[in-house]
């Protein structure tokens, strides 16, 4: 089980995690151990979310989010197997916990009449004295 928060606790089964071999420098290690991991929740299925949270977590997770409605993380940063796999969990818990807080939706405004008129003034203003500017006429 991973917790989320006090109210939201993944099951075992809405996790699966792979491993495989880790790509880059490591020398002979790289070739033997199979220390990166490959993590899918199955985000679609799970009972955990509700609706408005899994569709913030699909916006959230981009290309992690995949046709089945499952998300994947992959991490081969460290050589240990236990640390990546901590790491993927966490990159998890994060992202799921991004997905709960609700953006307060934006409200437009329109700028007061006296904030207009200051803009305008202040633009009439600027082209006077660019006006200004330039050669001196032959009168």
């Amino acid at each position: 089980m991973l917790r989320i928060n006090d109210a939201i606790t993944l099951q075992d089964w809405e996790l699966t995690e792979s491993f495989m071999r880790a790509s880059g420098p490591g020398g002979q290690n790289v070739n033997k151990v199979a220390s990166a991991v490959e993590l899918r929740f199955e985000a679609a299925r799970s009972p955990s979310l509700t609706e408005p949270i899994k569709t913030r977590l699909k916006r959230l997770a981009g290309r992690r989010w995949n046709r089945d409605g499952a998300i994947v993380i992959q991490c081969d940063e460290t050589r240990s197997q236990a640390r990546n796999r901590d790491i993927a969990r966490q990159r998890l818990v994060e992202l799921i916990t991004r997905a709960l807080y609700v953006q307060k939706r934006r409200i437009a405004t329109k700028p007061t009449k006296g904030s207009v008129r200051r803009r305008l003034d202040a633009k009439k203003a600027r082209g006077d004295v660019k006006a200004l500017r330039g050669r001196v006429g032959d009168e």
